[in-house]
């Protein structure tokens, strides 16, 4: 049985993709078992066995790749693993410098380097698309509060002030700024990076590249509802020949490997502006395979050295709205993984 195991177990108001990347591992042709590898002990999808078969706790990504390296080799011994999708940002860099490593016990990834990594970050995404020539919005890094005072000269209010891996807010004025700049930097740390604010439709497509400069699959959503926080909580599949050109360029000028989100933001005039590339697979993910491109899947086959054809067509109209559940759980798995760091499923 092919064994599969995820990061990002995270499901509350602000969902990791874990979730739904196990679900769509959960709808391929082929039996996988999927091992759940969590951060947390009350990370939802913990106990969720329909989609995650073993839970196993690993160490945040502040341990160092030593930690990651001794855990997920304890794992592979357990178990035995043969592809990991890691899907938070942070964890990528270890991850990918353990490629090697997991490598040589048989275990397998698809992800970018880490010079792909770098070069699609926020901090570097204004280069990249003068380079390459995508449109991307006017944009600074911050080192310190100070350039704060004097950046409205350089770009006008209101503008998008954003973390180096998560977080982004609008802000309207310099008091606005600073609160925003102080908050951001004790949450995520820094830089800070700023970005013209612009007006209209946000467009997302998830994607997977093939590490040669091409697509293996790409699915456009619209957000039609959000949360507080800014997230979609409701989505349409819709199909954009622009928004897919913009990421077919993306793909072309960097060769990424793996899956990715693009981010575009339509304007009111119809004009299309790059605003980030989240370097994994989206919470919304799960989407695709509703849409008749199971994006999961091809990842996972690509891992292998067996790849799929492309998933070049999916359903317009698919649409996707979250809910929220109670998760039925029982003390005695919780205890196992406070006690154990791990939840054992199935059979050994």
């Amino acid at each position: 049985m092919l064994t599969v195991a995820v990061t990002g177990l995270n499901a509350t108001d602000n969902p990791a993709p874990g979730v739904a990347v196990a679900r769509a591992l959960k709808d391929m042709d082929r039996d996988v078992r999927v091992v759940g590898l969590a951060y947390d002990l009350l990370d939802p999808g913990n106990y969720a066995p329909q989609w995650f078969d073993d839970v196993f706790l690993i160490p945040y990504p502040s341990q160092g790749t030593e930690a990651l390296e001794a855990r997920l080799r304890h794992v592979v011994e357990t178990f035995g693993l043969d592809v990991v999708i890691p899907n938070l940002d942070s964890e990528l860099p270890g991850f990918i410098d353990l490629e090697p490593t997991l490598a040589a016990l048989g275990v397998k990834m698809f992800l970018p380097t880490r010079e792909q990594l770098d070069l699609r970050g926020k901090v570097h995404l204004a280069e990249l698309g003068a380079q390459a020539g995508l449109p991307v919005p006017r944009s600074e890094v911050l080192s310190d509060v100070s350039d704060l005072y004097t950046l409205h000269e350089r770009i006008a209010f209101p503008y998008v002030l954003k973390g180096v891996f998560y977080g982004a807010k609008v802000v309207y004025d310099l008091t606005g700024a600073v609160e925003a700049y102080h908050a951001t930097l004790a949450k995520w740390g820094g830089p800070i990076i700023v970005q013209d604010f612009v007006r209209g439709d946000e467009i997302d497509v998830c994607c997977v590249g093939d590490g040669e400069g091409g697509l293996l699959g790409a699915v456009p959503m619209k957000k039609t509802m959000l949360t507080d926080k800014g997230k979609g909580w409701a989505g349409i599949a819709i199909r954009d020949p622009e928004v897919l050109a913009l990421a077919e360029a993306f793909m072309k000028a960097t060769k990424w490997r793996g899956p990715c989100e693009v981010e575009v933001i339509r304007d009111t005039s119809g004009g299309y502006h790059l605003l980030e590339i989240n370097p994994r697979f989206p919470a919304w993910c799960y989407m695709t395979v509703g849409a008749g491109a199971n994006l999961p899947e091809q990842v996972v086959f690509q891992a292998l050295g067996t790849p799929l054809p492309p998933a070049r067509e999916y359903r317009v109209g698919t649409m996707f709205v979250r809910i929220s559940i109670d998760q039925i759980a029982d003390l005695e798995d919780y205890a196992a993984l406070a006690t154990a760091g791990e939840l054992s499923r199935s059979p050994r």
